[in-house]
């Protein structure tokens, strides 16, 4: 079991990310425990990134619920069609906001949050859940974040699908 995470702290994002996204995978490949492997991606990107928060919303029923995630409180549900993170579910794809205050229907969660990347996860049965990463800086999420967390996220979902008998969320 790995105990830290090793990258280039004063690197671009870019960097970062291919330098932790292999370390995710040999993090989460052999643990078939959904909600342990996000708790710990949650934790590698907090202390990798230094996100303002950074947490998954997973599909419940007809809502977004909160799953493990790294930083203040959070919203504990959201509907599919509400917020950023809404948006991305509902879309299947993901967004990134360079000013909260300006995306129609935002949740402010936090009003120190004040942009935001949220990249969708799916399954075999559709979306199963969002990534969602918050910033206290306006316009802190580029195409290099985009890149970087879907690259993760492609990692989740192949650890997901691997683990055919895994202890999915129901």
């Amino acid at each position: 079991m790995a105990e830290s995470v090793a990258f280039s702290k004063t690197a671009d994002r870019s960097i970062i990310y291919r330098e932790i996204t292999p370390q995710i995978e040999a993090l989460i490949a052999d643990e078939s425990d959904v909600i342990a492997n996000l708790a710990n991606v949650a934790a590698v990107l907090k202390e990798a990134f230094g996100f303002f928060w950074v947490g998954f919303y997973l599909k419940k029923n007809d809502q977004l619920v909160l799953g493990p995630f790294q930083g203040p409180l959070a919203c504990t549900r959201i509907d599919f069609d509400k917020g950023v993170c809404g948006h991305a579910y509902s879309t299947a794809s993901t967004v990134i906001v360079s000013n909260v205050d300006e995306f129609p229907g935002h949740i402010a969660c936090s009003s120190a949050a004040k942009s935001e990347i949220v990249v969708p996860i799916m399954d075999d049965d559709g979306v199963f859940g969002v990534l969602d990463v918050d910033s206290d800086r306006l316009d802190d999420f580029s195409d290099a974040d985009r890149t970087g967390l879907e690259n993760i996220v492609g990692v989740i979902e192949r650890v997901i699908r691997s683990h055919t008998n895994s202890d999915k969320i129901e």
